[in-house]
């Protein structure tokens, strides 16, 4: 379940129309130029110094962010990801989402040690449970529930948190790489 607050727009045009009624302009060019500069910056402690002091994301230690991950670029301060988790190359992080009629936002929620492949898509009002893993290119639009592995366009649940911990007591009873 995603959870978002709606806002219905008036007079006939679209909602990304009247963006600049809904967020300054100058906070926009703050984050943006904020952003690009974290998506290339090579060094996590300086990345996630920038993304906590200019754009107020709420980031745990150990965190990594891959090269070009995308967080929102109009309510960053909306994001938080928790300690020891990795976010991969590419992935967007949305807190907003705007439509014809209405715009939205929610909070976005990445718990401790997840794993999020690269080239996924966060969508605004989701919460990623602790230890959980989304594979690469995933559209993340429901929550995924702590210990999962999920994947695919639209999402799933490929295996459960139990699951999970089966294959990995297998695998260490066995002494395999892969179960």
């Amino acid at each position: 379940m995603r959870r978002t607050e709606t806002y219905k727009v008036q007079g006939g045009a679209n909602s990304l129309w009247h963006v600049y009624k809904t967020v300054s302009f100058w906070k926009i060019v703050k984050c943006f130029i904020f952003i690009q500069i974290g998506r290339i910056t090579p060094f996590m402690g300086l990345k996630n110094w920038i993304y906590r002091t200019f754009l107020k994301m709420k980031i745990g230690k150990r965190t990594s962010l891959a090269l070009m991950v995308m967080p929102d670029t109009m309510f960053p301060e909306r994001i938080s990801i928790g300690d020891n988790t990795i976010i991969g190359y590419n992935t967007t992080i949305l807190a907003h989402e705007y439509l014809i009629d209405e715009y939205r936002l929610g909070d976005v929620k990445i718990g401790n040690e997840v794993m999020v492949g690269a080239n996924s898509t966060i969508l605004p009002g989701v919460e990623i449970g602790d230890r959980a893993i989304v594979s690469a290119a995933t559209l993340v639009n429901k929550d995924v529930p702590a210990g999962a592995m999920v994947g695919g366009n639209p999402m799933r649940i490929i295996f459960t948190a139990e699951e999970m911990a089966e294959r990995r007591r297998k695998k260490q009873a066995s002494g395999k790489e892969d179960v």
